[in-house]
């Protein structure tokens, strides 16, 4: 495992779910409403996690069919369990191994996975093999070099103040590619044609602290995996130091914003 990966933990769906998932689920609907596809379509979700896309598909988006697909077990199992439906078929698979045929999907889509796949070029041009002539393919990821995520940011920033080798495993360092002129050159370079692309942005409100600070605790991700990695003290120290950095409302609520650029594409 890279050095800079050893705290990616993607296994225990309800952890995700508090961390990053409630975000994910604002963003779904917002993408698809970008695209704006018809009904009745074949879909492939690519990376469904615990099916935040999966579930805006099949909510708003009148698919024939759904297949969606996430290395993780623990994921595969989460996105399982909300999603019963005929028309959706959830299993584990490798985004750069597709397990379905070429030319069979007629929209092909991924959320916020693409930055954490090893051969990402391979996983985009697996992508346009299972489309269909002029099938749509998109994706989603957030916006670290931006700082378009800004609970993460906040939390790199004091992480960083305390532990400097922590500057290595923020996303933003990680993930340069998360830019528009990024995203759209790689989908260019992947062959894939009328490319664009588009922000995304949806409030980030946390109730107060302790709903910022709790889901850092659970492990799940890089952030939190960091957090869990820590000394009890060293814990507490980034703890106290958020407490008395991040802003508040009157009423103690934090409010940030979570941006991702969109990528959307014909095959």
């Amino acid at each position: 495992m890279a050095e800079t990966a050893r705290h990616d933990a993607w296994a225990a769906g309800d952890r995700y779910e508090a961390y990053m998932g409630r975000w994910s689920r604002l963003v779904a609907p917002r993408f698809l409403d970008w695209l704006a596809l018809p009904n009745d379509l074949d879909w492939l979700d690519v990376g469904c996690g615990t099916g935040a896309l999966s579930a805006a598909i099949l909510a708003r988006g009148g698919p024939r069919s759904l297949l969606a697909i996430d290395p993780s077990d623990g994921f595969v199992a989460a996105a399982k369990a909300e999603l019963q439906d005929g028309r959706v078929q959830v299993e584990v698979g490798d985004a750069q191994a597709l397990p379905t045929e070429s030319m069979s999907r007629d929209a092909i889509v991924s959320a916020l996975m693409l930055n954490f796949v090893p051969d990402k070029p391979k996983a985009l041009a697996e992508m346009k093999r299972v489309a269909r002539p002029g099938a749509t393919v998109a994706f989603y990821v957030w916006d670290y070099p931006g700082g378009g995520m800004e609970i993460m940011r906040t939390f790199w920033a004091a992480a960083v103040a305390l532990d400097p080798a922590a500057a290595d495993l923020s996303e933003d360092s990680r993930f340069p590619m998360c830019t528009p002129d990024a995203l759209t050159a790689l989908a260019a370079d992947a062959g894939l044609g009328r490319v664009a692309c588009a922000p995304i942005e949806v409030p980030t409100v946390l109730r107060d602290f302790e709903d910022y600070w709790h889901p850092f605790t659970l492990g799940a991700g890089p952030a939190p995996g960091y957090c869990a990695s820590l000394t009890l003290e060293a814990r507490q120290r980034l703890r106290d130091r958020l407490q008395a950095s991040l802003p508040r409302s009157a009423d103690g609520s934090i409010h940030l914003k979570a941006r991702a650029w969109a990528i959307r594409s014909a095959a």
